[in-house]
């Protein structure tokens, strides 16, 4: 069994739901708190033993690319200012050397067509996807976990979240087989079922390990929902060869691709956070009992 190295980080997409923001800066550098969107999913992956980052970008998405190099003029100041502490969280969230690749979507094909555009990066070993756009928190990383039932089944495993049973209609669900180490096999996969057809109310959630085998189905498959290639139909294909495994994940999940998880995860972030803590929550109590909505 080979070991899990590589993540991709498809982040390519527009940001639509955030303009005007959007337009000037790329979604994934919203900051939580004081960190950028992808930096909390890039510190997940390296939890998990990840040493090879790989971003599938876009046209206008250098800031990212920007963001995990060195910027010497920063650090220079930095060390005349006697910031060490400043520097040392700068060299610490830094990729080291040779360990993070960029490749370009160039047209927005849908989510499997990003995952394809990093084939030759990936090469032909198992490899993580990150969604950009899902941060997570929990004791220990949502990945790292996916790990450890991988080392244990092989194959491929995803992260699934338990939804309202009369909400599987937002969601890929899948269908729950026997218990395997900290998960479950999965007996099927369905796109956005009525709750009366889910086989179960467990929902994709936004990380996977897959095998490399996947590329060659994306390379030819046809195009689905949206005129996109799409991911899930990906696997279903894959599951017709290759065993699936399923972590159920019991953490937070915050989309920031919404205006509302993005705003819950400054929150909850802030919360987590026993240096504003405090502070935050006498702020929003504050602002609770005096901001009314506007007219």
């Amino acid at each position: 069994m080979k070991k899990v190295r590589k993540a991709v980080f498809p982040v390519a997409g527009l940001g639509t739901r955030f303009l005007p923001a959007t337009k000037a800066i790329p979604k994934e550098m919203l900051t939580v708190v004081d960190r950028p969107v992808i930096q909390y999913v890039v510190d997940e992956a390296k939890e998990a033993g990840i040493d090879h980052l790989i971003f599938v970008t876009g046209r206008n998405k250098g800031v990212i690319e920007d963001y995990f190099d060195i910027q010497v003029e920063l650090s220079n100041t930095l060390a005349e200012r006697g910031k060490t502490a400043e520097l040392k969280l700068l060299d610490d969230l830094q990729p080291k050397p040779g360990t993070a690749s960029f490749t370009r979507q160039q047209a927005p094909l849908g989510l499997g067509h990003a995952i394809w555009c990093a084939r030759d990066l990936v090469g032909n070993e198992p490899f993580a996807i990150l969604l950009p756009d899902m941060i997570m928190q929990a004791e220990k990383g949502c990945l790292a976990e996916m790990v450890a039932l991988y080392e244990k089944t092989g194959g491929n495993v995803i992260s699934v979240e338990e939804c309202d049973p009369q909400e599987t209609h937002k969601y890929g669900i899948v269908g729950r087989g026997e218990e395997i180490g900290n998960g479950f096999k999965i007996t099927g996969m369905v796109e956005k079922p009525k709750p009366q057809d889910a086989p179960s109310n467990f929902s994709i959630s936004g990380r996977y390990i897959l095998q490399p085998e996947i590329f060659d189905i994306l390379a030819t498959q046809e195009k689905g929902a949206g005129n996109e290639i799409q991911l899930t139909d990906g696997m279903l294909k894959l599951a017709e060869s290759q065993d699936f495994a399923a972590y159920p994940f019991t953490g937070r999940t915050f989309d920031c691709g919404s205006k509302e998880g993005f705003i819950e995860a400054n929150v909850a972030f802030a919360l987590y956070r026993p240096d504003i803590r405090e502070k935050v929550i006498g702020n929003m109590e504050r602002l609770m009992q005096t901001v009314k909505p506007a007219e």
